[in-house]
């Protein structure tokens, strides 16, 4: 019996760092399964786009695949946009079968990997500072779902008290608030000596480099006390593993979502309206318009809940 094909589903990104990216964790994964046809589409931007996967995986002979989104949390992406192109497209090819994967989540193996690259960073800037000397800014980037800002905070909470940082600060690169710039205002204020800034993202792109900057900009107005910035999660063996569990879980059954606090599930306070809203996707205007090595920088903007990142 032929092994089911495998795809991996990005969001997209202008950014060709993001894509490159993205493109080298398919190629990660398909070197662990050698036996598997894997390859990747992307949402939005750039290309080839899930729906041209596909038909390449189905042109190819592929009768069964086992898709999970390339992300860490499930706000709308994960939750509507993907599942809409994949059963719009199942709905349209008669014995064509697609299993769809859960998102990275709250991990063990994803803390670990997370763990490592602020110890790295902090090796780099050598022990002149202690960890109780430190405060820890965990980046997420933030989303219009209340669950998935949430599995943020509860990240950032995870490593202060297993890193032993003297205090910790979540926030967000977009439609969250607390946003970074504002974030990072507050925290210089707090009396600490050296400040950690981590973009818990899988990739580069825009809104890791927007981060950067920021970080960058405190840095300078603020010379007493130490900025760093962390490497975001990337490839990391860890992070491999974790989607090759993800991959596991799908024959299993075990590829569930949480939906105790799914907006579209439950009304959660404030997201009331939001209660069994149609599964549909929102990407069709971008959906393979390409990257900033297609088009001249600036002509192509796009703002929604979680921004244009592989």
């Amino acid at each position: 019996m032929t092994q089911p094909a495998i795809l991996l589903c990005g969001h997209g990104s202008r950014d060709v760092e993001a894509i490159t990216e993205f493109e080298a964790l398919a190629g990660h994964i398909s070197r662990h399964l050698p036996e598997r046809k894997v390859m990747h589409g992307f949402l939005e931007f750039a290309r080839p786009t899930i729906g041209e996967r596909l038909d390449d995986l189905r042109n190819g002979g592929a009768t069964d695949i086992l898709a999970v989104p390339g992300m860490l949390f499930a706000a709308g992406h994960a939750k509507n946009d993907i599942p809409s192109v994949l059963n719009d497209y199942a709905a349209s090819h008669d014995g064509f079968s697609i299993r769809y994967g859960r998102e990275l989540a709250v991990d063990i193996k994803l803390l670990a990997a997370a763990r490592e690259r602020i110890a790295a960073a902090e090796a780099e800037a050598g022990d002149a500072v202690s960890r109780a000397d430190t405060l820890l800014v965990v980046v997420g980037r933030g989303t219009n779902d209340p669950d998935a800002n949430s599995n943020v905070s509860k990240v950032a909470r995870m490593l202060w008290e297993g890193m032993g940082f003297g205090w910790t600060e979540t926030c967000y690169s977009g439609v969250a608030q607390p946003l970074v710039a504002d974030a990072l205002e507050r925290v210089v204020r707090l009396g600490f000596r050296r400040i950690i800034v981590f973009p818990y993202f899988l990739f580069t792109g825009i809104l890791v480099k927007r981060i950067y900057s920021a970080a960058d900009v405190v840095a300078e107005a603020h010379p007493e006390i130490e900025v760093i910035k962390a490497s975001y999660l990337n490839d990391h063996p860890l992070v491999i593993d974790a989607f090759l569990e993800r991959l596991e879980e799908i024959p299993a059954g075990e590829n569930l979502m949480n939906c105790q606090l799914c907006k579209y599930r439950e009304q959660i306070i404030g997201y009331e309206k939001d209660k069994g809203a149609a599964q549909v996707g929102h990407h069709h205007h971008v959906e393979g318009i390409g990257t900033d090595a297609d088009h001249d920088h600036g002509h192509h903007h796009h703002h929604h809940g979680q921004d244009d990142d592989a």
